[in-house]
Order: C-alpha cells, then sequence, then structure tokens
C-alpha cells in the first residue's frame, strides 16, 4: 500500500483514550508558527495560539498554569523571542523579547517562575523570569550549536548538549558559570536527567551512540551503542526506563538504566505525507521522523512527535501500547503536559 494512503487509513481510525486523567497536551507545530493544546484523555483540540516563527520546544511549569515557547526562526531568520501562555485560559499572555540572533530552543522550567533557555545564536544559556518576562543571566557556554537542555532546580545545575560540538556542558546555575564541558558524542542533541537527577544521558545523533554520566561527579558511566539516529531522550524514573527516539530506524527504544539494555522498542508503522516538506523530509523520505517525546508527568502516558507525518501518537506508557494518534500543525516536535484542563476560548 503507497505510504500517503497508509497514513490517510491511520488518521482514519477512531481515537481511543486513555484513564480518565484530565489534563493538556501542548504541541509545538514548528512550521506553522503556533501551538496547539488538546484535551486528555480524548485528545480533543481546544485552540491554536499563535507564536513567534519557528516554536520547537515548549515546557510546562511544575504547578502546570504557564507554558513558555521557545521561537527558533528560520534558517535565513534567526528566532529572538519566547513566547508566555496561560495554560487554563488557552491564551497567549504575551512575549519575552530576547537580543537579536538569539536562537532559542531548548526549554525548562527550575521552579513556578523561572526557566532555562538554551541561545544557539550567542552560545549560551538564559535564565529567564517568566513573571517579570525578562532575561535575568546570559551564561556562555562556548561551545557549537547549544541545543538541549535538562535542568534541576534542587541541584541548581542545568546541562546543554551541544551538537556541532559533540559535548554537554554543565552549569552551576547559582554561581552563573560553565563547569565543565562533557565529551559525549558526535552530533549530541538530545538530553535527560534520570535516576532523580543522578545520571545524565545524552543522545550523539551522529556517532549513533547514548552517553551516560554521573550527575554528582560529572565522570562518565557509560557509552550506548545505539543505531538509528538517536535524537531525543525522557527519563521514566518509576520503571527504571529511558526513552529514545531514533528517526532513521523509525522507531522508539526504552533502555534499562541499570543494564543499559534496550528493553522493549516501538517499531512505528505510519507513513510519511510527502504533500509538505519538512526538516528532514529529504535525508529520511521513509520515515515518520519520531523527534519529540514526552512521558506525562503521572507516568501514565507517553507521547512522541512525528514531524514527517504531522501527528504525536499516545501511548499507555505500562504496556506502549498505542491509544490515539493525533492529528497536528505542520512539523510537531516539541510537547509539554500540563495536569490542569485547559478552556476552550
Amino acid at each position: 500500500m503507497p505510504a500517503h494512503l497508509a497514513l490517510i487509513l491511520l488518521l482514519a481510525l477512531p481515537i481511543v483514550s486513555g484513564p480518565a486523567v484530565g489534563g493538556t497536551l501542548l504541541v509545538a507545530n514548528k512550521s506553522e508558527a503556533s501551538v496547539t493544546l488538546f484535551g486528555t484523555p480524548g485528545y480533543l483540540e481546544l485552540a491554536v495560539l499563535p507564536t513567534g516563527e519557528g516554536p520547537h520546544e515548549v515546557a510546562v511549569s511544575p504547578d502546570g498554569r504557564r507554558a513558555l515557547v521557545s521561537n527558533y526562526g528560520t534558517r535565513d531568520r534567526p528566532g529572538r523571542s519566547l513566547t508566555l501562555v496561560d495554560v487554563g485560559a488557552a491564551r497567549v499572555l504575551g512575549d519575552l523579547e530576547l537580543l537579536p540572533a538569539t536562537r532559542p530552543h531548548g526549554v525548562e522550567w527550575l521552579d513556578d517562575t523561572r526557566a532555562v533557555v538554551t541561545a544557539e545564536g550567542i552560545s549560551s544559556l538564559l535564565l529567564v523570569d517568566a513573571e517579570q518576562r525578562q532575561v535575568t543571566a546570559t551564561i556562555p557556554v562556548d561551545q557549537d550549536i547549544a541545543h538541549m537542555v535538562a535542568a534541576s532546580g534542587a541541584l541548581d545545575r542545568a546541562f546543554v548538549a551541544n551538537i556541532g560540538s559533540g559535548t554537554a556542558t554543565a552549569v552551576d546555575l547559582a554561581a552563573g558559570r560553565k563547569i565543565a564541558d562533557l565529551v559525549a558524542g558526535e552530533g549530541s542533541e538530545g538530553i535527560a536527567l534520570a535516576g532523580d537527577d543522578s545520571e545524565l544521558w545524552v543522545t550523539n545523533r551522529a556517532a549513533d551512540s547514548v552517553s551516560v554520566f554521573s550527575v554528582p561527579d560529572l565522570r562518565p558511566l557509560a557509552q550506548i551503542a545505539l543505531p538509528g539516529f538517536p535524537i531525543r531522550a525522557e527519563a521514566d524514573d518509576h520503571r527504571g526506563l529511558v526513552y529514545i527516539t531514533l528517526p532513521r530506524a523509525d522507531a522508539l527504544v526504552a533502555i534499562d538504566r541499570r543494564t543499559r539494555q534496550v528493553r522493549q522498542r516501538l517499531d512505528f508503522k505510519i507513513g510519511p505525507d510527502r504533500s509538505r516538506k519538512t526538516l528532514f523530509g529529504d535525508m529520511l523520505p521513509d520515515s515518520s521522523i519520531p523527534i519529540g517525546v514526552l512521558l506525562t508527568a503521572d507516568g501514565k502516558t507517553l507521547f512522541v512527535a512525528h514531524t514527517n507525518a504531522h501527528v504525536v501518537t499516545a501511548y499507555d506508557a505500562q504496556t506502549l501500547e498505542r491509544e490515539a494518534v493525533i492529528r497536528t500543525g505542520l512539523e510537531p516536535d516539541g510537547m509539554a503536559w500540563s495536569p490542569l484542563e485547559a478552556s476552550a476560548p
């Protein structure tokens, strides 16, 4: 069956909801300058909110009330803003303006008011105050393509994955300085804290590997071979797993933190949508290109964003049985989940 027909049939499937836990899924549509809010369970589209150009990542505050979207821009027009969203009211509160050519990308909250954001254009990590809508600190990373970030408010530390340098930079947020650059592997992109923030996992997409470091002393713990262009990581401490997306293999794996072995694997059977050009579409034309991966805070649902198919898939995290295929905007990538139920405008 042709791939486009397979996709049409897949999208015609009824959506089956998971456990009846209310909440809101936010999906950044990076080629449509928007973020879509879906009600959970059921995945009813509640709102499509405008953002800046190229919204690549989105993160929700610990209390679930607000979200920050990083407006990366395009290859020719570097982004320079963050969009602040009121999740419960499903509305945009405003933009946090940054310096020209900042190219904000990875974003993660430290608490209910502060967040950290990578700034590729100036090789730095930004500390922002969402309440005041301002940057309170700019910490130089001085590595090439400072892309994704993992952070711990309790430890006052952040870690930045640097694609061009093949490193992960450890940052002391309290002191406002870089601690060290950890050598990971070529194309270091995805990053996650696991084991109650005791381990740092870094996906090296060009090296087809995953690096694991000890957070307390920053020493290397493991180097795991993982073919398939590993690109994002998401920790599941309850089950002792780290989920990693593999765009070239069109798959996701769950790696056991203790054994460093693949415990489960999902091979996606979602045809790409070739009617609309996507970032990696020419390089991986036959893949749905799974990139973003998100586990809900209650640990019940796992989401995967397929940027070459313009859908997000939802899974029961306990069984990895698929529950839903959710149609999104163009090129879904970054995702976040709030336990608050947003109201449709």
